[in-house]
């Protein structure tokens, strides 16, 4: 009756954590502070309102399939910013994939790209450990099999994929790889991406490179995968620069608008074009308003800074309160704290009943095989998302660092 390649999801990590803590009473006088999730708070530019309020007249029809060309060409205009693209290396028409959040992408992908076999073998689809929990839920959607890659500190908390042995990448037919990635804040280099881009060639898969905390960073804009392809090629377009990659954006950590649900993905032209006749079959259309709201957000860079100077703040408050405590280490992009307590669960019960701070234990995010790698990448740690006022940070990391001690 029920999909049996469900069967391999397990409960997704917030329900997890409900049952941890909601039964557990939090100490007299506390007000509580959610740490937990990674839903930005801060406020959002104010002429999102002001277009949203406005001509309504568009909800009274159905949305066209693929965004608007407006919005299409803000996102190809606005990459070519960012990532000093030339001109036409995006063809807004056919190489822009508009998407209701970009969870919905990262999922409908698998369906775009991953057949049920690979030379002769069931398909792989490889994914960092720990891990955003879309992709296992998309491997699952199409009966591949989910082959998790650690990524531990020895590792710089980056997977090693060309590790694996050939068979298993023979049949690989999608990498997910998040930079910066949730949850601990590593950035992957330019040389990383382009040896990985490379890997997908010689083994034909497909990358998707979820790329929705590139504008929260520290220091460096990280580098991505479309500036990866284009290196490869010697800065040329060509009919296959961007052959085997897709890149995901998303308006919800860089605008503050986790809301609005407005993404985008982009790259190799054949999975594009693919991808929106799929979309056109069981997605809902992105809803003019919204079209309209992110076409303005992606044009816009002040608020965008602006973002990134609170997360600073947020990072030199952690760096003050908690010091070289708990293996800390100030992330280069992202919004999260990765902290090793010994026991992420049992630090995320005591901060709760102790501290009224709500966090996310690792354990929730990995996938424990067994070999003492990819618990030890997840299982030690707390993942502590910087994503409140100010002050409300500032209070719940001093409760954190009374209630935990001195660490290690």
């Amino acid at each position: 009756m029920l999909n049996s390649n469900l069967d391999v999801l397990t409960d997704y990590p917030f329900q997890r954590l409900r049952a941890l803590l909601d039964g557990s009473p939090v100490s007299h006088g506390l007000k509580p502070i959610n740490l937990s999730v990674g839903e930005p708070q801060h406020p959002m530019p104010d002429f999102v309102g002001t277009i949203m309020r406005g001509d309504l007249s568009a909800l009274s029809r159905y949305p066209t399939p693929n965004g608007s060309p407006d919005f299409r060409a803000a996102c190809a205009d606005w990459l070519k910013r960012r990532y000093a693209l030339p001109e036409g290396l995006i063809d807004p028409e056919r190489q822009i994939v508009a998407l209701n959040g970009t969870r919905e992408g990262l999922y409908m992908l698998a369906q775009v790209v991953v057949p049920p076999e690979k030379n002769g073998k069931r398909a792989a689809v490889l994914m960092p450990n720990p891990f955003y929990q879309a992709y296992i839920g998309a491997t699952a959607s199409v009966g591949a099999e989910a082959v998790f890659v650690p990524a531990p500190a020895e590792n710089g908390f980056l997977p090693d994929f060309s590790s694996l042995d050939p068979d298993t990448l023979a049949r690989t037919a999608l990498v997910y790889l998040c930079s910066p990635a949730n949850p601990q804040g590593t950035v992957a280099s330019l040389d990383y991406l382009m040896r990985l881009i490379e890997l997908a060639r010689q083994y034909d898969f497909t990358i998707a490179f979820d790329e929705c905390y590139a504008e929260i960073y520290d220091a460096v804009p990280p580098p991505g995968g479309l500036e990866a392809a284009l290196a490869l090629s010697g800065g040329r377009i060509t009919d296959h620069t961007l052959d085997n990659i897709v890149v995901f954006h998303s308006l919800s950590k860089r605008s503050s608008v986790p809301g609005l649900r407005s993404g985008f993905c982009t790259g190799d032209a054949r999975i594009t074009q693919a991808f929106i006749k799929l979309r056109n079959y069981g997605c809902a259309g992105m809803m003019m308003p919204v079209a309209e709201a992110s076409a303005a957000l992606w044009r816009e860079e002040t608020h965008v800074a602006a973002n990134r100077a609170l997360y600073r703040e947020k990072f030199d408050i952690a760096q003050s309160v908690i010091g070289n405590r708990f293996g800390f280490y100030r992330p280069a992009g992202g919004f999260y704290l990765w902290l090793d307590v010994g026991d992420g669960e049992a630090a995320a019960l005591k901060l709760w009943r102790e501290a009224g701070v709500r966090t996310l234990p690792g354990g929730y995010l990995v996938r424990d095989l067994g070999d003492g790698i990819s618990a030890k990448a997840g299982n030690p740690y707390l993942r502590i998302a910087l994503v409140c006022e100010l002050e409300q940070t500032r209070e719940a990391l001093q409760r954190i660092g009374q209630v935990l001690g001195a660490g290690s």
